[in-house]
């Protein structure tokens, strides 16, 4: 004997079961970024073009990697961590560094690995292109600058590192 199937009833049912499993986040609140600053003024937006290069790149050992990165802003500010994404390199953010050092921050934008002039410590080196081995490489170039706290920002693959960073290392 076929099996008749009533579509508009199992619409419905679809629709009573999404707005069920939708109750079950109405106490849910939207997440809002906050600045370190209280009652900051907003940042002005960027103007492309303005700014066209970094201050040296700077080299330090961290973890696997020679990691090169570029830096602006006070020592003693505190971290801005900027993560570039695929293909792009630091000078994505080459606009914004500038905007966010004038707010006091330090900001360090690090070349990926593959990218620039970071590159392995060792020819031995397995390489590996996973977001959680990027991860560990920031959480290394942390370590090696020795920085406790930092705001970690990304787009792409540097969104990928930063969200990893958060799920493993919250601290």
């Amino acid at each position: 004997m076929p099996e008749i199937v009533n579509l508009p009833r199992r619409g419905f049912m679809g629709v009573v079961a999404a707005t069920l499993a939708a109750a079950q986040f109405g106490g849910a609140q939207t997440a809002r970024a906050q600045t370190s600053q209280p009652h900051a003024t907003p940042l002005p937006s960027p103007r492309p073009g303005t700014h066209t290069s970094f201050a040296p790149i700077k080299q330090i050992k961290a973890g696997v990697l020679n990691v090169g990165y570029a830096e602006a802003g006070p020592t003693n500010g505190p971290v801005a961590l900027l993560l570039h994404g695929w293909p792009y390199d630091i000078y994505s953010f080459v606009d914004v560094a500038p905007l966010l050092a004038a707010r006091g921050y330090r900001v360090i934008i690090p070349y990926l690995r593959g990218y620039g002039s970071t590159s392995f410590l060792s020819s031995d080196t397995m390489r590996n292109g996973q977001p959680s081995a990027i991860a560990a490489d920031m959480i290394a170039l942390l370590d090696a600058l020795g920085i406790q706290n930092a705001v970690v920002a990304g787009f792409d693959w540097g969104a990928r590192t930063a969200d990893i960073m958060a799920a493993l290392w919250p601290d």
